[in-house]
């Protein structure tokens, strides 16, 4: 089993900033202690998307942090990304990891207790569960109970992290689920100031014993 360090897993929103800008925020992030972070591009092309990602594995890779690619795992492995994430209906788990071999850390969306022993089974090295909350994110989201995400933690033993409009004053509704991580988007993304915001949600989500 991979060592994965996911207890501040950071996803990006580029669909309100400018390019400069993004580029500007993922580093703040980075600098604020974020410990894995997921590119998430839901329109682009592949082309545009493989440009942005090659940017971004650029800065990812002077904090050493793994860069995820969200869904495409042609993208992911065209860059060099470290891994990548798929949804229900991308890639199966086994697929993705047939073509992109053992050494890519491939994670999986699950919203049951089924849907992550299948993940496991599948060889999948962590899971996202949610959402816990509604989002601001322009992302299809079907709501999972806290109650779900704590069986999902005891049934299988990779790390789980929650996601899903969760921010630092909100996370504390996810004591005593076993989570392995907290995953942001607009709480860290959206901040006035990325990196406080970061390192403020990773402060509160220890002195919680989340992570």
């Amino acid at each position: 089993m991979k060592h994965l360090d996911t207890s501040l897993y950071f996803i990006t929103d580029s669909t309100f900033c400018s390019g400069e800008e993004f580029l500007q925020r993922v580093e703040q992030a980075l600098k604020g202690g974020s410990t894995i972070i997921q590119l998430r591009e839901k329109t682009d092309s592949a082309r545009q998307y493989m440009k942005l990602a090659e940017k971004v594995h650029a800065i990812t890779r002077k904090y050493n942090v793994p860069l995820i690619i969200d869904d495409r795992l042609d993208v992911a492995m065209a860059i060099g990304a470290e891994g990548v994430h798929l949804g229900q209906s991308d890639l199966p788990v086994d697929a993705a990891r047939r073509i992109a071999g053992d050494d890519m850390i491939i994670g999986a969306t699950t919203k049951t207790v089924e849907q992550a022993l299948e993940a496991y089974r599948l060889g999948a090295d962590y899971l996202g569960v949610g959402a816990i909350y509604p989002t601001t994110t322009k992302v299809k989201t079907i709501l999972t109970s806290v109650d779900t995400l704590r069986d999902i933690c005891q049934a299988v033993p990779i790390p789980v992290n929650a996601i899903g409009g969760l921010n630092k004053d909100n996370i504390d509704v996810l004591q005593g689920t076993g989570i392995s991580g907290i995953c942001a988007v607009s709480a860290i993304m959206k901040a006035e100031d990325p990196e406080a915001a970061a390192r403020e949600l990773k402060k509160s989500a220890k002195a919680l014993g989340l992570i």
